[in-house]
C-alpha cells in the first residue's frame, strides 16, 4: 500500500463485535473475517479520510513501535483485505 493512499471500508462492509464469540469481526455481504487484536487496531483507524501514512503514524505513536515495522505489517494486512474486496483505496 502506498503512503498517500486512503483506505476505506466499502459500502456494506463493517467492523462488528460478535458477543457470542467474544471477538471482533469484519462483516461483508455473505462473508466474515475474524479479527485479531492487531487487525482490529489497524481497521479502527481506517476512516476513509486519513492516508495510510497518517494511519501508520498514529499506530506507531499509540503502540510505541517503529513506524517502519507498523507500515510493513499494516500494508500486508490491508493489501490482503483489498485483494479479498473487504477494503477499497482512494
Amino acid at each position: 500500500m502506498l503512503a498517500q493512499e486512503i483506505p476505506l471500508l466499502p459500502r456494506g462492509v463493517r467492523i462488528h463485535f460478535d458477543s457470542v464469540r467474544d471477538k471482533w469481526v469484519l462483516l461483508a455481504p455473505e462473508r466474515a473475517v475474524t479479527l485479531d487484536q492487531v487487525g482490529h487496531a489497524i481497521l479502527a483507524e481506517v476512516d476513509g479520510q486519513r492516508s495510510f501514512d497518517q494511519i501508520t503514524a498514529i499506530l506507531s505513536e499509540k503502540y510505541n513501535a517503529p513506524n517502519d515495522q507498523i507500515a510493513e505489517d499494516s500494508s500486508g494486512f490491508l493489501d490482503a483485505l483489498r485483494a479479498r474486496r473487504f477494503l477499497d483505496v482512494i
